[in-house]
C-alpha cells in the first residue's frame, strides 16, 4: 500500500498498543492496552510521529527531545495530541516516555505492533521490520494534512518538531 500523503483520510481500524505512563519509574511499566487511534483521535489534530527505535542515538538526542520542548508550542497552533510510534514493544516506549519525563501532558509513545501502521500506510525504515523516521498531521476531520519522510533515516529534517510547526 503506498504511504498516506496530504488530502488523504486517515484510515479506519487502526491500532496501536500501549503501556501508559502512570508513574517515574523506568525499571516498572503497567499493563499494555490496545489504544484505538480511530476513537481516541475522533475530532482532535494529532501530530503522528515515526521514529525508527526508541532509545536509539538519533531518535533519543534529536527526535524526540524537540517535540517534548515544543509542546507548548504545537498545542498553541491546534495540535492535541503528539504521537510517537516505533515497532519497539509497547514497554519500552512506556520506559522511554519515563526516561524523558513525559507525563499526560498530550505526547503519547506506543508500538507500532498491533497494525503495523508504519508498513501499510506509511514508510518503513528499510532495516528489518523498524519504522521509517516520518511526520504527519491528521487535522480534527481525519485529513491529513502533512506526511512527510526522511529520505536518509539518519537524519532529522522534515519529520521534526521544527518542519512540523512551520506547516501548522
Amino acid at each position: 500500500m503506498a504511504p498516506l500523503k496530504a488530502g488523504d483520510k486517515f484510515p479506519e481500524g487502526v491500532k496501536f498498543d500501549w503501556a501508559p505512563i502512570t508513574d517515574e519509574d523506568a525499571s516498572a511499566c503497567g499493563l499494555i492496552q490496545e489504544y484505538d487511534a480511530n476513537k481516541e483521535w475522533k475530532g482532535k489534530k494529532v501530530v503522528l510521529v515515526s521514529v525508527p527505535g526508541a532509545f536509539t542515538p538519533g531518535c533519543q538526542a534529536h527526535h524526540l527531545p524537540p517535540y517534548i520542548e515544543k509542546f507548548d508550542e504545537l498545542k498553541k497552533k491546534g495540535v492535541d495530541i503528539v504521537a510517537v510510534i516505533a515497532s519497539n514493544d509497547a514497554w519500552v516506549m512506556c520506559a522511554w516516555g519515563k526516561v524523558n519525563k513525559i507525563h499526560g501532558d498530550g505526547i503519547l509513545l506506543m508500538s507500532d505492533t498491533k497494525t503495523f501502521f508504519s508498513k501499510e500506510h506509511a514508510w518503513q525504515a528499510g532495516m528489518g521490520d523498524r519504522n521509517g523516521r516520518w511526520a504527519m498531521v491528521i487535522e480534527k476531520d481525519g485529513t491529513v494534512s502533512y506526511a512527510e519522510n526522511e529520505k536518509d533515516p539518519r537524519g532529522v529534517t522534515v519529520s521534526g518538531a521544527d518542519a512540523v510547526l512551520s506547516k501548522l
